[in-house]
């Protein structure tokens, strides 16, 4: 950062520290008033989607009960949460726009799944769901019932982007409409500063009859180190 904007965020009394929390509005602000805005967006973007992974998650204001996910943890399948497969709008109209409850999609079940924070972003496109759809057969070889991708986001919006990515016969495509899903796992996080909005971090999990048997999450949803499914694979 230049030294304009290094005045903007660590004041004289506190040069050792940062406020994390207005640091991408700085440069969020910063970006707009430029007169080169739509060329720096993209450094504004990826800079701002590694700062909002210091943001906490918070499942309270929503008043659900939430527990960090990781290894050895049993999801709770009598919860009220739920998903929503992707389809189109017809296809809700004439299901009655229904819901997949947690206890349908891992009772009894060894499920592969992943979460990502978009549909149609870069690194979700290109090479996570990809990654998982090259070793789908493999899951199942090794006894997986399922390989699931879950996001936040619309069910149609996430049908049009496996229909495109055309692996809707390896995997399930699933919506964490509401978000509940991800608060509920404390994997919820907020990028609105990279103009997204709340989201999901970039992980993966092996999850046998609801309890979690592999995990693996991003330090920054921006990266694609730990989440692969090569990784999964060698964990189940």
């Amino acid at each position: 950062l230049t030294k304009k904007y290094q005045k903007k965020i660590i004041s004289p009394q506190k040069k050792n520290k940062t406020d994390r929390g207005s640091f991408g509005s700085i440069l969020e602000r910063e970006a707009l008033r430029s007169p080169r805005a739509a060329m720096i967006r993209p450094a504004f973007a990826l800079a701002a989607l590694k700062l909002s992974a210091f943001r906490p998650p918070n499942a309270s204001s929503m008043g659900i009960r939430s527990f960090a996910a990781s290894v050895g943890s049993q999801i709770d399948l009598d919860s009220h949460i739920s998903l929503q497969k992707a389809r189109t709008w017809d296809e809700g109209v004439s299901s009655k726009f229904s819901t997949t409850p947690l206890l349908e999609i891992f009772r009894g079940k060894k499920v592969v799944m992943f979460g990502l924070p978009g549909a149609f972003t870069g690194v979700c496109t290109q090479q996570h769901v990809p990654s998982f759809a090259r070793n789908a057969d493999k899951f199942i070889e090794k006894g997986a019932d399922s390989v699931i991708c879950v996001s936040v986001n619309d069910p149609y919006v996430l049908n049009a982007w496996a229909e495109k990515l055309q692996c809707k016969d390896k995997i399930s495509f699933y919506s964490d409409f509401d978000g509940k899903f991800h608060k509920y796992l404390e994997l919820n996080i907020d990028l609105s500063s990279a103009l997204l909005g709340h989201r999901s971090q970039r992980w993966s999990a092996f999850v046998d009859d609801g309890k979690i048997k592999a995990f693996n999450v991003e330090k920054v949803p921006s990266e694609f180190k730990v989440s692969d499914a090569s990784t999964l694979l060698e964990q189940i």
